[in-house]
């Protein structure tokens, strides 16, 4: 089964490599090309995406496809760098009540949003609010906030309940955009930020435009005009990429050398906010045992599926945090890779003719369905048969994550910037799909979000991951990259770790 995974995996880079080198157009020609139709490069940055958004109102969808475009049309009162660094937005400072409990943004003056009209304090007021109602999917993260005031038009504090040393974070979310009262009820599909890009038109299944925003209050974005193109398949978009016709799009890890060896095109690549995981469902008699689970994580050898399935751009991990957060801690010796010991353990906890389990993978993501077939010939070796099934994202949602009706799952987990949002999912009582069901680190998790010291919060987030480590909820995998194929000349181009893809650095040279 691994060397038929292994044939495929090849076959496909030998058709990307076919396709980036039957462009007949050298660099030179492509320059030429451009000239003559009049397309002025320097002027329009364009972008392939495989998804149309679910329109551009940040406060009523949790979409990807919705926040990367969003976040360059809307600002929000803090953001971040790519290295994970709070920084001023709309906000210029803040401060911070002793107990922790209140956060006072002192905002810039004379910020306009796009139909001319000053952004003050009242918008932060209005913003907060509609994204604390009924109708917002972001609502719970938000409910701690039990009080908004307006001190003067540039001056707003927000008071909790309860302390959460977290909670400047989740004012850098693209989420927390902040908008216009008078148009609200439109901005599905007419945006009105105070962005560093302007909306002007959005073409479902084709294309979105935006115009630089030239009364922007901060530093302007370097190019005029960004384009939005959408092109469903990622082969099409790598050709695309090829002959000129985007300048930035989204690619597989076997595409990366591809594309540096070839004139006119690079590869970009940077560890994302994001782990791969082997979800094992506690609720499965089998998997209850704590020896099978640990029998399981020892079975799978990660740096084959990560050689074998992104090309060596992961980095193995034993818990559930990236390797980019600060508050990681390697554990990856802790179930370490061993067959025999594998074996030792399943027959310990009463098997030792083997189990057989379900392994639902979802089909939109070729990383994840590839990572089971592997994994899949790997737990054969000690006795563990998976039957593998592979369904739509729409049912896996609603099978695995809603309903908890799966045995095994490989999927990703993108992050939040504070720790405790990527772990509290492991609370007993969470209701999460994967649960720690013992409750062993409830008590942790409590201690944390109220832990204003910042190296004891360290300690109990190391205590947190070593739990997970030995208990094994999930099989932790590969803190995973992401990969882009770029214009060469293109310049500035960052990858964060929030749900954001920022265009206003982004330059040709």
């Amino acid at each position: 089964m691994l060397k038929k995974v292994l044939a495929v995996l090849m076959s496909a880079t030998f058709v990307l490599g076919v396709a980036g080198c039957g462009s007949s157009k050298t660099s030179d020609e492509k320059t030429t090309e451009t000239e003559n139709t009049g397309d002025s490069t320097k002027d329009t940055l364009t972008i392939a995406y495989t998804t149309d958004p679910e329109g551009f109102d940040p406060q009523r969808t949790a979409a990807i496809s919705t926040l990367e475009v969003t976040s360059n049309i809307y600002d929000t009162l803090i953001t971040c760098d790519a290295d994970w660094n709070i920084i001023p937005d709309l906000a210029k400072d803040w401060t911070i009540s002793d107990d922790g409990k209140e956060i006072t943004f002192n905002l810039n003056e004379g910020v306009l949003f796009h139909n001319g009209r000053e952004m003050t304090a009242d918008d932060v007021k209005y913003s907060f609010e509609r994204l604390q109602d009924a109708e917002s999917p972001k609502a719970k993260m938000y409910a701690n906030i039990i009080g908004i005031d307006v001190i003067d038009p540039y001056t707003i504090k927000f008071t909790t309940e309860k302390l959460d040393v977290d909670l400047l974070d989740s004012f850098a979310y693209p989420w927390t955009a902040i908008v216009p009262e008078e148009a609200a009820d439109n901005l599905k599909t007419e945006p009105v930020g105070t962005g560093a890009y302007k909306f002007v038109q959005w073409t479902p299944q084709e294309s979105i435009t935006l115009v630089r925003n030239d009364d922007y209050f901060g530093e302007k974005a370097n190019i005029e005009n960004v384009q939005y193109k959408l092109i469903p398949d990622m082969t099409s978009q790598l050709a695309a990429l090829m002959v000129g016709d985007v300048d930035i799009t989204e690619v597989t890890a076997d595409q990366i050398d591809v594309l540096n060896n070839t004139d006119g095109v690079k590869g970009f690549s940077k560890p994302q906010n994001s782990i791969q995981i082997l979800a094992l469902n506690q609720e499965n008699e089998y998997l209850s045992n704590e020896k099978v689970r640990q029998a399981i994580a020892m079975a799978i050898d990660k740096d084959e599926i990560i050689n074998t399935v992104v090309w060596g751009n992961g980095t193995k991990i034993g818990s559930h945090l990236p390797v980019s957060s600060p508050y990681y801690v390697d554990t990856t010796d802790v179930m370490p890779y061993n067959v025999e010991k594998a074996k030792a353990l399943l027959a310990e906890a009463g098997y030792p003719d083997g189990i057989t389990l379900s392994l639902k993978l979802p089909k939109t993501y070729q990383t994840h369905v590839d990572t089971g077939t592997i994994i899949a010939d790997q737990l054969s070796k000690i006795g563990v048969k998976c039957n593998i099934e592979i369904i739509e994202w729409a049912t896996w949602m609603s099978d695995v994550y809603t309903d908890h009706k799966y045995d095994m799952t490989v999927v990703a987990h993108s992050g939040r910037l504070d720790p405790y949002n990527f772990l509290s999912r492991y609370k007993s009582t969470s209701g999460d799909y994967i649960s720690l069901l013992s409750g062993d680190v409830d008590d942790l998790l409590d201690e944390a979000v109220q832990e204003q010291d910042e190296a004891k919060r360290k300690e109990i987030y190391a205590e947190i991951q070593k739990i997970l480590a030995e208990e094994v909820p999930c099989v932790y995998i590969q803190s995973l990259s992401k990969f882009y194929g770029l214009n060469d000349k293109v310049e500035n181009f960052e990858i964060y770790p929030i749900d954001m893809l920022n265009l206003k650095a982004v330059s040709f040279s």
